[in-house]
């Protein structure tokens, strides 16, 4: 199993990176949040995790044990896989799929893309005991729109990872924000920014 990875960046995409460590570049698939962090030619750190599949071996990256330990407890759950589980991570924090695990909160589980009232109900139910109590106040509320919290940082790193600038960002963020557009996930956000920057 190769737990971490520390190296230089080689490149960035929009869903991956290659991390050259010792002369070898490993693909690691990460999400924006990840991505958005990693400069070519700098060095970082990476927790991963390792999926082997009959026909594949994909590595993942997360910039923190918490995200990697929250992607590898969500695949216990029936239906659930890597990329659902890439999913919750760019739509909230580890802490606080955890929480609405814990707190029955199917609502806000329903806003990672792939997720519906019965898939957000197994998750409670499956992964509820393996969780326990989560402690720490609800820091994360949706606006008055019904957008998920943080919704901005996450289209913008996403946008940033796919090669945008941040003043290009921050345009297609206004732009969506006079809109008022009521938009419940962050995947849909992040298409509608696309969509912005490409009418320019």
């Amino acid at each position: 199993m190769i737990a971490s990875l520390t190296g230089t960046v080689a490149s960035a995409g929009a869903d991956s990176a290659v991390i050259s460590v010792a002369g070898i570049g490993y693909l690691v698939k990460a999400t924006p949040n990840t991505l958005a962090n990693l400069r070519v030619g700098t060095e970082c750190s990476l927790h991963t995790t390792l999926i082997v599949r009959e026909e594949s071996l994909t590595l993942y990256g997360f910039a923190t044990a918490a995200e990697r330990d929250l992607f590898e407890l969500l695949q216990t759950a029936s239906g659930v896989g890597p990329r659902l589980a890439q999913a919750a991570l760019a739509v909230h924090s580890p802490a606080a799929v955890r929480r609405a695990i814990a707190t029955g909160d199917t609502a806000s589980l329903t806003r990672i893309p792939g997720v519906g009232k019965k898939g957000a109900d197994r998750l409670v139910l499956e992964l509820k005991d393996k969780i326990g109590v989560v402690a720490g106040p609800i820091d994360e509320v949706a606006d008055d729109t019904g957008r998920p919290p943080g919704w901005r940082d996450q289209v913008s790193q996403g946008l940033q990872a796919l090669g945008w600038s941040a003043k290009d960002a921050a345009s297609a963020i206004t732009k969506i924000d006079v809109e008022g557009t009521a938009q419940t996930d962050v995947a849909t956000l992040l298409k509608q920014a696309i969509r912005v920057l490409g009418a320019k």
